[in-house]
């Protein structure tokens, strides 16, 4: 799928049910910073990702620190690996495609990334090794 394609289907909601995993996210990620301005991709990310969560009645499950801090490390390491094709991205990057114990871990306490707080808005790292 192109990265026109992947985004026209997650905005138009006709992704497959239960198919939208975190690995997913990093993939969507990439393709609207393929296509946009890094500002301009996140806020059509964020826009449709909240759409996304809204439809399945799960909202809670939005953060926005995740989210950004996610968007922004792939937005970075592109830029580092000059790649063009998501799959020798993904090679380079299998740490961005792990969710549990992933790379977040490296930069947040676990308390921080699961407060209100974090859900609601970026927040800045508070943990570095």
């Amino acid at each position: 799928m192109t990265d026109e394609q992947l985004i026209h289907n997650f905005e138009n909601d006709t992704l497959p049910d239960g198919s939208f995993h975190h690995a997913d996210h990093v993939r969507l990620a990439y393709a609207y910073l393929s296509e946009y301005p890094v500002l301009v991709a996140l806020g059509k990310f964020v826009s449709a990702l909240k759409r996304f969560a809204t439809a399945r009645g799960k909202t809670q499950l939005y953060n926005e620190t995740i989210t950004y801090a996610y968007f922004l490390l792939i937005h970075e390491r592109m830029a580092r690996y000059r790649v063009t094709e998501w799959e020798e991205f993904a090679r380079l990057n299998p740490d961005l495609l792990t969710w549990k114990e992933g790379i977040l871990g490296r930069y947040y306490c676990e308390a921080t990334l699961g407060s209100d707080l974090a859900r609601a808005v970026f927040v800045f790292p508070d943990r570095f090794q």
